[in-house]
């Protein structure tokens, strides 16, 4: 088999693929160096975090920080609770402080515990481009209705100097960009949501620097700062070396002028300009507590990137003998905090099926991923739209907001979902 993408995706669908019995699966990741440079932060719940160990995809001693509390804090006006002397820590008014029982993780950290969990029988080949895939019949398979036929007896993959390789199955896990998924099913693409996040990080011994220090932000607390047409989640997540903690923030805002949308994008870390990098500072001056525009501030350009935010919900996940998972098949807003869980539980749900299955034909196996996950995966994506014009694009007037009306709030978006932080495991079997 060959699992194109060897991000966290990509090496759970490679560590799957290997215990159910594969003679030797090939991960071909475009990146030609590790990928631990990858520092943005990402949760697991409680609940979805145990699932995956009991599962055997994580180990139970993987580096994780413990988050209890989600605190939702807004700016108020001078003399009114966080303006100069009136609120020396500069946290801003509390909103509501919600339980949040969540751990987080550094993403190159839970990489590397995957990598490092990998059978035998899966090789890593490093600075690999695939450009195109398809099934050896030239088609979608075996003319099922809607591409998803698994009569193909083969798929291949083409690299960028014209190497095509024979494979039994080729697994996408290459991102929202995803070549496999263009082969899968083209008419889906990535849908821009109008609005962006910028992220960051950095070592939590730079918050020595503000007023107050690192006292006025507990370690088991998650940030999230409202405001008029946006709002800023930050936590503490793992560092690279152990013993070490990083600061890692999400920034929702407007689309700024000088972006450009003409496909999916994004603004690596490092490639801001000056005036870019000011103008997001200068915003977040205006809009978040002096507290939190200051952690803002800390962050080095080196650490700090752009990210639209987009949509995307594959009507199906399969065809002959491709498929698709993680980021490839389904672009989740971050709001809902599954999008590791979601890679992770792509990668559960096809192993599952191959063990109820059994060997023979890859057709039962093929259908019954494809079946359960792109119904999770569209409940997760409407989910996310949902929280996304509530936190957002239609958020309420913060200042007339206290304690039994943010939870009241809460509540409403999630009526009918039970997804935020991913879906049970058990709901899919």
């Amino acid at each position: 088999m060959a699992v194109v993408g060897g991000s966290i995706a990509g090496s759970a669908f490679a560590g799957a693929a290997a215990r159910l019995g594969a003679e030797r699966v090939v991960v071909l990741e475009r990146s030609p160096g590790r990928l631990e440079d990858r520092g943005l932060g990402i949760c697991t719940h409680n609940d979805r975090f145990a699932e995956l160990v009991d599962a055997g995809h994580l180990a139970p001693d993987t580096r994780r920080h413990r988050l209890t509390v989600r605190s939702w804090v807004t700016r108020e006006p001078a003399g009114h609770g966080d303006g100069p002397g009136d609120d020396p820590r500069g946290r801003g008014r509390l909103l509501w402080a919600q339980p949040f029982p969540f751990h987080s993780h550094h993403w190159a950290v839970l990489w590397q515990a995957l990598r490092e969990s990998a059978p035998a029988a899966v090789e890593y080949r490093l600075g690999t481009t695939v450009t195109a895939v398809g099934n050896d019949d030239g088609g979608t398979g075996d003319g099922d209705e809607g591409g998803r036929g698994h009569g193909s007896t083969g798929a291949w993959a083409e690299e960028s100097d014209g190497t095509r390789t024979p494979y039994d199955l080729v697994i996408g896990a290459d991102g929202y960009r995803s070549v496999v998924r263009a082969a899968v099913c083209p008419q889906a693409v990535p849908e821009y949501a109008g609005y962006v996040c910028w992220r960051g990080s950095f070592d939590s011994a730079l918050l020595a620097e503000l007023p107050g220090g690192a006292g006025v932000w507990p370690e088991e607390e998650c940030i999230t700062v409202c405001y008029r047409g946006g709002q800023v989640v930050i936590y503490r997540i793992p560092g690279l070396t152990p013993g070490t903690t990083q600061v890692n923030w999400v920034f929702y805002a407007p689309t700024p002028d000088w972006l450009l949308l003409d496909g999916p994008t994004a603004v690596a870390a490092g490639a801001l300009t000056d005036q870019q990098l000011d103008g997001m500072r200068e915003f977040a001056e205006r809009q978040l507590p002096p507290y939190w525009a200051g952690v803002i501030a800390l962050t080095p350009r080196e650490r700090t990137l752009l990210q639209p935010v987009y949509d995307l919900a594959t009507p199906h996940r399969t065809a002959g003998r491709l498929l698709i998972g993680g980021d490839a098949a389904t672009v989740v807003r971050p709001h809902n905090t599954s999008g590791a869980v979601k890679a992770l539980q792509d990668a559960h749900s096809f192993e599952q099926a191959g063990r109820r299955l059994g060997g023979g034909s890859w057709s039962p196996l093929l259908a019954a991923y494809d079946r359960e996950r792109t119904a999770a995966g569209l409940e997760l994506v409407n989910l996310g739209r949902t929280l996304g014009r509530a936190q957002v694009t239609a958020a309420p007037d913060w200042a007339a907001m206290d304690e039994p009306g943010m939870a009241a709030w809460w509540r409403d978006q999630l009526t009918g979902s039970g997804g935020f932080g991913g879906h049970a495991i058990a709901r899919n079997r």
